[in-house]
């Protein structure tokens, strides 16, 4: 997975980001948002827009 775009909207207080996620040799976009401080670990904002990104796939993991 790759995220792209990573910035924080301050007005709203999420990050936004596109993620790619390779699957089958193809790349699929998906444009995700995530609650969280301006502050919050980096590890924190990338597992939670990876988690964000799968939930929004429709194709199995594995």
């Amino acid at each position: 997975m790759d995220i792209r775009n990573l910035r924080y909207n301050a007005d709203k207080g999420v990050y936004k980001a596109s993620v790619d996620i390779e699957r089958f040799g193809r790349t699929f976009r998906y444009p995700c948002e995530i609650a969280g401080p301006h502050d919050m670990d980096t590890s924190i904002v990338v597992k939670r827009m990876h988690t964000r990104a799968l939930q929004m796939s429709d194709t199995p993991v594995g």
